[in-house]
């Protein structure tokens, strides 16, 4: 199977979990996993490994774990072919998630293969991890409070650990402008006002994460030309 034909199989066995979850859901799912080029990513550059805890802080409706799932579900029937390295397997998902409409929808659509629950990251215990995600989360939090999330976490992570930490970079100039205009009226549509973002540039997180001890790669991911998203790839050092 092709990579576009592989990727069309993985949206649609994906998103068809969230059915049960109501039609915001399901087409949420479908729009979400076949426009951001993140998903894509964890799998066409492996960067999930077999048996890895997986921790995804700010897990929404539990997207990453219904593309693993979907993935394992795409190898076992033998559609995967070679467009990508084989999926991760024997993986475990916890996600943390602040909205409880979100936690109900992750939960309806995965069952007990993955287990999502409600808490702010910036309290929720953590527990060991080896692959931590932190997908468009930690703008929505204080400098401060940023850096307490991100200490928590290298303290979680195994040894041979990554952080997946995606985040809009504040040098991003007009790209960046219009991110954080539609972050914005995002939380005036959700009833949160006029809540500021903390952004900062690339390598302003990257001195952060040294400091945390995390040598970092940074690799551009923009859902589209009007984003300034960045990537990064952090591992204890």
């Amino acid at each position: 199977m092709n990579r576009p034909d592989l990727k069309q199989r993985l949206v649609d066995t994906a998103a068809e979990r969230y059915r049960s979850a109501g039609r915001f859901a399901f087409h949420f799912a479908r729009a979400k996993l076949a426009a951001d080029p993140v998903f894509t990513a964890l799998l066409a550059r492996a960067l999930i490994p077999d048996r890895a805890r997986v921790l995804d802080l700010g897990c929404g409706q539990g997207l990453l774990a219904a593309w693993l799932l979907a993935a394992e579900a795409c190898q076992q029937s033998g559609d995967w072919g070679t467009a990508w390295p084989q999926p991760p397997r024997a993986w475990c998902f916890r996600g943390i998630e602040l909205e409880a409409r979100e936690v109900d929808r992750a939960n309806r659509a995965l069952g007990t293969r993955a287990s999502v629950g409600r808490g702010d990251i910036r309290s929720t215990e953590f527990g060991a991890a080896d692959v931590v995600v932190i997908l468009d989360v930690l703008h929505y939090m204080d400098p401060a409070s940023q850096e307490a999330v991100l200490r928590r976490v290298r303290a979680s992570l195994s040894q041979a650990g990554l952080l997946l930490l995606r985040i809009g970079d504040a040098n991003g100039g007009p790209s960046f402008r219009v991110s954080n205009w539609v972050d914005r009226t995002v939380l005036m549509a959700r009833g949160r006002g006029r809540q500021q973002l903390h952004c900062r540039p690339v390598p302003d997180w990257i001195e952060l994460l040294d400091r945390l001890r995390l040598r970092t790669d940074a690799m551009p991911m923009s859902a589209n030309a009007t984003s300034a998203n960045v990537l990064l790839l952090a591992r204890p050092r």
